[in-house]
């Protein structure tokens, strides 16, 4: 299911939920921990896990973009900047195991690369899903999965109201 996207007061909310058949403890690791991190977003690391703290994004060019952690509530809520956006992420318990929300907070849309990370956020929270069930993606599929999405996501951005 494509994230839910709308208008909000001083920009739009991309909303994606899944529902894990694992705690909240075991969902948060895949979060925080730069090994299993590592898994899921290659590019991004934790160095301070805490509010105030940072979460470093690898530009790929020898270059780290330093991103502020807002909130840090273990096995509750980490939300941290994404550029001049903000991501969030909750985990609430269910009987069987736990809801992974993701709230990305887009102050001004960039059709395409609006579209991009929305689409790559969609695919990562489908590779945490099979990663933490013990399972393994090819590169490849992630990718193929990716150019499925990012054209749907594409639709979806430019029937938002400006």
């Amino acid at each position: 299911m494509l994230a839910n996207i709308q208008q909000v007061e001083n920009g739009y909310s991309a909303r994606f939920e899944r529902s894990l058949k694992h705690s909240a403890q075991e969902v948060w690791a895949w979060l925080t921990e730069n090994d299993k991190l590592a898994q899921w977003f290659a590019e991004l690391r934790i160095d301070e896990l805490r509010a105030g703290g940072t979460v470093k994004f690898n530009m790929g060019d020898g270059n780290f973009e330093e991103m502020e952690i807002f909130v840090c509530e273990p096995h509750s809520i980490l939300e941290y900047a994404w550029a001049e956006d903000r991501v969030r992420f909750e985990l609430h318990p269910e009987p069987e195991g736990c809801r992974l929300v993701l709230e990305e907070t887009i102050h001004k849309i960039a059709e395409e690369h609006t579209a991009k990370d929305l689409a790559g956020w969609h695919v990562c929270l489908d590779v945490i899903g099979i990663l933490i069930n013990g399972g393994s993606i090819e590169p490849q599929a992630r990718r193929q999965e990716w150019e499925t999405l990012y054209p749907l996501y594409v639709e979806a951005v430019a029937s938002l109201p400006r």
